[in-house]
């Protein structure tokens, strides 16, 4: 809409007149931080003719000329926002053809002999090209071969039943009973700095030697109860199925003999050894419910192995062993004291979609029966 005022010097301005979606958007482009110089002065021309200004006003206001603050007055007149963009055509023409941008493109997965990969100079000097426009191109089309993303895919044949049975404890736990994360966290290092470091301060990063001396590794069993999220914990030279079976009846020992106890552990051989099951048998309130295999990342432990690792065992110096256990115990003790619950809160068929898109990505549904949608 177009209106009439009369300017300083008796003749009619154009003044603006803006809708509340217009006024928002050139709002926000005019404080935007991110978008063009060229954008932010456009919007803020229109804003302040919008107020009511003259073209001399906002020449002066934003150091402008006139016919600049008229061009994109008329345009925006004529095609609101629309009319703020460059028209087609303009600005420099590129010097690159479509051709070497599509080889930019297809040959990022034929990396050179020898090579894993390609980075932009060594593709920049292949195709005769800076390596600023392979960049370029590269981040406009989502291209990254530097980044690496790991997975696994469970081939359990039972994945989707032992799948729904932790996803069950975890989103309704039985009453009366404790649901248990257990785990051992083997090959926990005690490893001594060769010097001591400088600490943080301000100005500077702290500091650590790159070498170190080994003073041998313990391994930590875990238990974390899924609902307070406290820990039984123990640590062992070793972890075979007898150190297996020892922290077994430590829980057994801790926890009242009127509670059921509900076990979430992985397919490890000692999990699974005969004299296990032989006392497991004899101590029927333990109810194991095994993960699918390569699918340690439904048991709630692991988390918090990855916070311990971080806290306490990779970034520590140790002159021996018992200092390592030692630390890891005094933060067991301190975990306890304000316990740190983990709770599930992925949506179990939105993960068997997931599994089932990567399944199929990667043709394995040949030999690999997709897992079924139904029934939960």
């Amino acid at each position: 809409m177009i209106s009439f005022g009369m300017g300083s010097s008796g003749r009619k301005t154009k003044v603006v007149e803006l809708d509340e979606a217009d006024r928002l958007e050139l709002s926000r482009r005019a404080n935007s931080h991110t978008v063009a110089s060229r954008d932010k002065l456009r919007a803020e021309i229109i804003l302040l003719k919008a107020h009511g200004k003259t073209q001399q006003q906002v020449s002066d206001e934003l150091g402008i000329a006139r016919r600049t603050v008229m061009k994109w007055t008329n345009r925006f007149l004529e095609c609101r926002l629309e009319g703020l963009r460059d028209a087609p055509g303009r600005g420099r023409k590129p010097t690159v053809s479509p051709e070497i941008n599509n080889q930019i493109i297809t040959r990022v997965t034929q990396p050179p002999e020898n090579m894993s990969r390609w980075s932009t100079r060594t593709m920049a000097k292949e195709l005769g090209v800076s390596n600023s426009h392979v960049s370029k191109v590269w981040r406009a089309n989502g291209i990254k071969p530097h980044l690496v993303r790991t997975f696994k895919l469970s081939k359990d044949p039972n994945f989707e039943e032992k799948f729904w049975d932790v996803i069950g404890l975890y989103l309704d736990p039985p009453e009366k009973a404790i649901v248990f994360c257990c785990d051992e966290k083997s090959q926990c290092q005690a490893l001594e700095r060769s010097q001591p470091g400088l600490p943080l301060g301000s100005g500077y990063i702290k500091t650590r030697t790159h070498d170190y001396y080994r003073h041998g590794t313990t391994t930590l069993f875990a238990a974390l109860n899924y609902l307070d999220g406290s820990l039984i914990s123990m640590t062992e030279k070793r972890h075979r199925h007898e150190e297996w079976l020892k922290f077994l009846k430590q829980i057994d020992s801790e926890i009242s003999a009127d509670v059921d106890l509900h076990l979430i552990i992985d397919n490890y051989s000692t999990h699974k050894h005969q004299n296990v099951k032989d006392w497991l048998m004899n101590h029927p309130r333990f109810h194991i419910h095994f993960t699918p295999t390569g699918s340690s990342w439904m048991n709630m432990v692991e988390r918090f192995f990855a916070d311990i690792t971080e806290d306490v065992i990779r970034e520590g110096s140790f002159q021996n062993l018992k200092e390592l256990e030692s630390a890891i115990n005094d933060y067991m003790a301190a975990r306890n004291r304000k316990p740190k619950r983990y709770v599930w809160k992925a949506e179990g068929q939105k993960i068997l979609e997931k599994i089932n898109r990567a399944r199929r990505k990667l043709s394995w549904n040949q030999y690999c029966e997709p897992i079924s949608n139904s029934g939960h």
